[in-house]
């Protein structure tokens, strides 16, 4: 993999940001309101084969806010491949020399291509870390980066660039056209390398439902 294709480095932090940023706004606006709609939250969200779009063509999307601010997940089935530790946080925008062994990356969405995130499980809360629910979480700081190089990170964990999202109103549209259906989060599809059958596994839940 060219990890080149990541480069903006400069910018990589302000970007996770734009992240974090978004998710506290759609969370707020959520809370003020009082609505408890957020259904998707902690879902996720798979493509239909009817749906054609290449940017999210037999994506497995793994959803952290919905609320009336709109809707923010991450791809969970789009490898991007590996690089070296040291690498991948340049990408975060801090030096990381004396870094080793590889790291794996994935494209977690057309938005923000260059913003760096990792969704793991809770069972590691550092700077920058949002808990979605008992077995999901969100962080930016490159922290947790260097503790995934060295062993000491989460038990299960998936570094993302990039993210998806939906302005009010819009996957609800896109969910009545069929274009998506949401599933239980699943740890084991959304953390497992067995990268080609996770669109599959993720519609068969939908199917088992029915």
């Amino acid at each position: 993999m060219a990890l080149g294709k990541l480069a903006m480095r400069a910018t990589c932090r302000i970007a996770a940001a734009v992240v974090c940023a978004a998710l506290v706004a759609v969370g707020t606006s959520h809370s003020q309101d009082g609505d408890t709609a957020g259904g998707l939250t902690g879902r996720l969200l798979v493509a239909t084969p009817d749906l054609r779009d290449p940017n999210f063509s037999r994506t497995v999307i793994y959803i952290v806010e919905d609320g009336p601010g709109g809707t923010i997940g991450f791809i969970v089935n789009r490898p991007l491949g590996a690089g070296p530790a040291a690498r991948v946080l340049e990408l975060f925008g801090v030096d990381g020399e004396g870094e080793e062994g590889n790291l794996r990356v994935h494209l977690g969405g057309p938005v923000q291509p260059s913003a760096g995130s990792i969704l793991h499980s809770p069972d590691y809360v550092g700077d920058e870390t949002t808990v979605v629910d008992e077995n999901f979480a969100l962080s930016t700081h490159h922290g947790i980066v260097r503790a995934i190089a060295r062993g000491e990170g989460p038990q299960n964990s998936l570094i993302v660039f990039g993210y998806a999202g939906w302005a009010p109103g819009q996957l609800d549209a896109e969910m009545a056209e069929e274009a998506w259906v949401d599933v239980p989060a699943d740890v084991e599809i959304v953390f497992d390398r067995e990268i080609e059958s996770k669109w599959q596994r993720a519609l068969d839940l939908h199917r088992v439902d029915l």
